[in-house]
Formats: C-alpha cells, sequence, structure tokens
C-alpha cells in the first residue's frame, strides 16, 4: 500500500473508529452505528473507498434509516473477516 494511502486510511479509519455509536457482530463481520449527522454518509463513504482498495474481499453496506434514524456501516467477508475487522475497529493504545 502506498504511503499517501496508508496515512489516508489510518486517518480516516481513527476518525470513523471513534464515532461508532454501537456495534452488532454478524455471522460474516460486523455492523456499525453511527450517528444521524449527514457528514456521515461522506466520511463512511471515504473509509469504503480505501479499504476497498486495501481489502478487496470485503463487502460493504451503508444503510441510511429514514427520519433521522441512524447511520449503518456493514462490513463483511470471508472466513478471518471478522478478525480482520475486530482488530481494525480496536483503537491502538
Amino acid at each position: 500500500m502506498p504511503a499517501e494511502l496508508h496515512e489516508r486510511r489510518r486517518t480516516i479509519l481513527a476518525k470513523v473508529r471513534a464515532a461508532v455509536l454501537e456495534e452488532r457482530e454478524l455471522d460474516d463481520g460486523f455492523s456499525y452505528r453511527f450517528p444521524p449527522d449527514p457528514r456521515w454518509i461522506s466520511e463512511l463513504a471515504k473509509l469504503v473507498e480505501v479499504e476497498h482498495q486495501c481489502c478487496p474481499f470485503m463487502r460493504f453496506s451503508v444503510t441510511v434509516e429514514p427520519s433521522n434514524g441512524p447511520i449503518w456501516l456493514e462490513l463483511t467477508g470471508p472466513e478471518g473477516t471478522k478478525e480482520f475487522l475486530a482488530e481494525m475497529f480496536t483503537p491502538p493504545e
């Protein structure tokens, strides 16, 4: 991964990770809930863009609930994806 992409990924991931309100475990990944603020739609799109380049094995789904409801990011994939995501969404010490 080029240094510029790596830094962009690190910055976006830190911002997104800090905004997660709820995490739900799925059979093949996780679903993360975000505030109903529309700016999170573009922030999550940035994360999906960079993660798709780095991790083409993952499936990404962004759901925007009606009536100012929450925004959900669902990340799923083949075996090993859950472990990868658990590590990815654990803040560095």
